[in-house]
């Protein structure tokens, strides 16, 4: 039997049901589209989940430090400076610094091979600037981003922008959403409420790295 991933409109009806509503009207409809967006804006702020995180480059120019991130990037968790090609090609790590750290250094415009990184995470979007700023136009940054779920603007749509292990979260987040709005499902909100978090939880717990890592102690070190 196939994974049956049910739609937008069912999950909005499931959610209104555990609310104890109905979904009546375009007005109604409305709401739980706009409940969905806040629900995937706060997901952004709970920590990384692996199905937010995509691989990306950008060709760097010689003599430009700052450079302007995808506009749904939420923040850069992991950058390379790679130069080369083929059996040549190299990547080597960039340092993440401060702000504090970037402003302090005196030689901002020197030119030479990049080694640091500073990201910056403004309302408009997220740049990067690289120090120091690149002599070359051979190099490439290559890095990986956290990016946010795709919302509705209208409509419907189809099926949702995230994997379906993470459904049955969006679902309860949703439904918690929608009694919150309503004074006649208030006494459902601390039982959504505590559903939704232990639906997260699962998710965010199996949507996490596999791989092996240890922690070695400074002094045992070789």
């Amino acid at each position: 039997m196939a994974v049956v991933t049910p739609s937008i409109a069912e999950i909005f009806e499931e959610a209104y049901d555990r609310a104890g509503l109905e979904m009546r009207s375009g007005y109604d409809l409305r709401s739980a589209r706009r409940s969905l967006n806040f629900l995937l804006l706060e997901w952004q702020n709970r920590g990384l989940n692996l199905f937010m995180i995509e691989q990306g480059t950008t060709a760097l120019t010689a003599g430009t430090a700052e450079y302007t991130m995808p506009s749904d990037t939420i923040d850069l968790i992991e950058h390379q400076l790679r130069s080369g090609s083929g059996t040549n090609q190299l990547d080597s790590t960039l340092d993440r610094i401060s702000v504090s750290t970037y402003a302090q250094q005196s030689l901002k415009n020197t030119r030479a091979r990049p080694t640091q990184i500073y990201v910056s995470r403004q309302s408009t979007g997220v740049t990067a600037t690289l120090w120091p700023v690149p002599d070359s136009s051979s190099y490439t940054l290559l890095y990986y981003r956290l990016v946010g779920a795709d919302g509705l603007a209208n409509g419907v749509g189809t099926t949702p922008d995230i994997p379906p292990r993470f459904v049955p979260c969006l679902t309860a987040g949703l439904a918690h959403q929608l009694a919150m709005k309503r004074p006649q499902s208030n006494n459902l909100v601390p039982m959504l409420k505590s559903e939704y978090e232990q639906q997260f939880r699962m998710a965010a717990d199996e949507d996490r790295e596999r791989a092996s890592w240890f922690l070695v102690p400074e002094g045992f070190r070789r």
